[in-house]
């Protein structure tokens, strides 16, 4: 049966969904990108309250209404190890993103010193000259597509798990193999996982491979 809707977060078939569901495919695409974005927040050790994850398709248009205002969508939230270090979401509109635009989020950030980090999540393309002005500003950008953001990746069955080792850690792991950094296995900047958990570059990640099929084993990954 096709997939074609949720009620309480729970896929259903089109034959049910047509009954349950009077929204629109927009305001669905927004509330998965937005609970994808939570969960990567959360994962990343920002303190995102369970409450706003678990929000149910139906609460999510009931707060937001059926044609929901991206600029309503935008979150922001702090380390919750460290309150100073905050970052924000910004979802665009389905419009080119245009040097006018980047400038415009930019004159809307009021305390750029005690921002750790930027979301920007686009449905359309963006300009070489919006993405030269997102490089002038002074935090990091990260920019992701809508789509890159419907599924949360981290929970298929068959992807390994990710642990970013300390710089201790991996200092050890280069003298117990006699290796230098560049010698390890490397990983992307721009694999899926990496962007996830916003790993940076130099960093190296413990790969833990498990499974009925495949006997566990360990890799290491400098992110690259």
């Amino acid at each position: 049966m096709e997939i074609d809707g949720e009620i309480n977060g729970e896929a259903v078939g089109r034959c049910l969904s047509s009954f349950v569901d009077d929204g629109t495919t927009e305001s669905h695409r927004y509330y998965l990108a937005r609970r994808t974005t939570l969960e990567m927040l959360k994962d990343r050790g920002y303190a995102i309250p369970s409450s706003e994850i678990d929000q149910s398709l139906h609460e999510f248009r009931t707060i937001f209404g059926p044609i929901p205002d991206p600029d309503r969508l935008r979150i922001t939230s702090f380390l919750a190890s460290d309150p100073s270090k905050t970052i924000m979401v910004i979802f665009c509109g389905p419009q080119l993103v245009k040097v006018n635009s980047i400038r415009g989020i930019g004159a809307q950030i009021v305390n750029k010193e005690g921002l750790n980090g930027l979301i920007l999540i686009l449905q359309s393309k963006i300009t070489s000259q919006a993405q030269k002005a997102v490089d002038e500003y002074p935090f990091k950008v990260e920019i992701f597509q809508i789509t890159d953001l419907l599924v949360n990746i981290t929970k298929h069955v068959l992807k390994p798990k990710h642990q970013v080792l300390t710089p201790r850690e991996k200092e050890k792991l280069l003298k117990k193999y006699n290796l230098e950094e560049k010698q390890l296995p490397r990983i992307s900047a721009k694999d899926a996982i990496v962007r996830h958990y916003g790993y940076e570059k130099g960093q190296v990640l413990k790969v833990t491979y498990s499974g009925e099929i495949t006997q566990s084993h360990v890799t290491y990954r400098c992110v690259s």
